[in-house]
């Protein structure tokens, strides 16, 4: 069972920036896929962003170009760096770790930005 720890969430003001951090306790995290997703309240989970073993990078629409996802390996964090942040971006934020088939997911981390 992989353990992960997200943390960097809080309250934003729109056009402000937020890191998020995820520690994954992974055997595997160098070979790992890791993405964020995030929950609005009274909606389904939505994928945000994910970033490959490789480091290869992929971006929802809604992100891309203020949303930077990055991993490093030597301390089994991957980090999504938001930018121009807006109120749609409210939400929790998850964190998923993904070998194979196995799919593992943090506890979250509320982000909040305001008008």
């Amino acid at each position: 069972q992989v353990h992960l720890v997200e943390s960097g969430g809080g309250l934003v003001q729109a056009g402000g920036s937020l890191r998020l951090s995820c520690v994954a306790s992974s055997n595997f995290f160098r070979i790992s896929t890791m993405a964020w997703y995030r929950q609005a309240p009274g909606k389904q989970r939505e994928w945000v962003a994910s970033v490959t073993g490789g480091d290869v990078t992929n971006y929802a629409d809604s992100v891309k170009g203020r949303f930077t996802i990055s991993r490093d390996n030597a301390k089994n964090t991957a980090y999504l760096q938001m930018s121009s942040l807006k109120p749609e971006d409210s939400g929790v934020y998850y964190c998923n770790h993904v070998v194979g088939t196995i799919g593992s997911w943090g506890q979250g981390t509320q982000v909040t930005v305001s008008s």
